[in-house]
């Protein structure tokens, strides 16, 4: 008898919990970053509408929203989106929270989006 026996098992119990943690957060942050580029083309697409000749930031959170149901599904929660449209630019912030894959942590996902206005003919 070496004193030894069970020392495998006592080993196991540890660093289970710890890969699967690590595996967990591997996986959160596929999530937020894919919900980041989700919220990115929200903001382009959002902007796109606002910017046109005859937009408004109405047209462009509309866009936005269609394009929210289109993507985001499950993986951005409580999307907000502000449009300003000025005489000669719009801005679009997407803001809202990456799905929770860890229990308890929600990750933070922002985008802008700018650019100038087409001129009134």
């Amino acid at each position: 008898m070496t004193g030894e026996e069970g020392s495998v098992s006592a080993e196991l119990v540890v660093a289970t919990p710890l890969l699967l943690l690590l595996l967990l957060v591997a996986v959160q942050a596929g999530v937020w970053w894919h919900a980041t580029h989700i919220a990115e083309s929200v903001a382009a697409h959002a902007l796109a509408a606002a910017r046109v000749q005859d937009g408004s930031a109405v047209a462009g959170e509309r866009s936005g929203r269609l394009v929210i149901v289109q993507l985001a599904g499950n993986l951005l929660t409580d999307p907000q989106i502000v449009v300003t449209r000025g005489p000669a630019d719009a801005n679009v912030e997407v803001t809202g929270s990456a799905m929770s894959v860890i229990p308890g942590l929600a990750l933070p996902v922002r985008a802008e989006a700018a650019g100038a206005t087409e001129p009134p003919r």
